[in-house]
C-alpha cells in the first residue's frame, strides 16, 4: 500500500517574489536555497529549506495561467501543501478508487525528473494537495 513520507512543502502564492523574500528570509531569516523558473506551471518559485521540508514561494509569470487566476481570486497566500508519497501512481489509484477528485489523473513529470499529480480542494475540504513521488536516492 503506498504511504506519505513526509510534508515535502508549502506553497505560498505571492505577487511580488522580492517583497515576500524580504519577510520569509530576511525578517525570519530562513535561507534562500534558489529561485527557479518553472516554465510548466508558469511560475517562479523560490526555495526556502526548513528542517527537512520547505516553503516555496510561487509567483504567476505570465497573466493567463491557472496560478496567475487564482492570485487575481483569492489574493497572497496559502497555495498548496505537497505531501511526499513513496508510489504515485499507486496512491492516485487508491484516491480514483476511493471517488477522490484528481485534477491529475495520472503523474506529471517536473523539469528534474521528479513526478507529481494534484487532488481537487473539493475533495480535501477546501486544501490544494500536491502529491509529489521522491525516490529514496533523490
Amino acid at each position: 500500500m503506498p504511504t506519505i513520507r513526509k510534508i515535502n512543502h508549502l506553497a505560498v502564492v505571492v505577487s511580488d517574489m522580492e517583497v515576500a523574500l524580504a519577510f520569509w528570509r530576511d525578517a525570519l531569516g530562513i535561507p534562500l536555497a534558489e529561485v527557479r523558473e518553472v516554465p510548466a506551471e508558469a511560475a517562479e518559485v523560490a526555495f526556502l529549506p526548513v528542517a527537512d521540508s520547505e516553503i516555496e514561494l510561487v509567483r504567476p509569470t505570465t497573466e493567463d495561467s491557472g496560478l496567475a487566476k487564482y492570485l487575481a481570486k483569492r489574493g497572497p497566500g496559502m497555495h498548496h501543501l505537497c505531501l511526499e508519497v513513496d508510489d504515485l501512481v499507486g496512491i492516485l489509484q487508491q484516491l480514483k478508487a476511493k471517488g477522490i477528485r484528481l485534477i491529475n489523473e495520472e503523474p506529471r513529470l517536473a523539469a528534474d525528473g521528479k513526478k507529481y499529480a494534484f487532488i481537487h480542494p473539493e475533495s480535501t475540504h477546501g486544501v490544494l494537495v500536491e502529491l509529489y513521488e521522491v525516490n529514496s536516492a533523490d
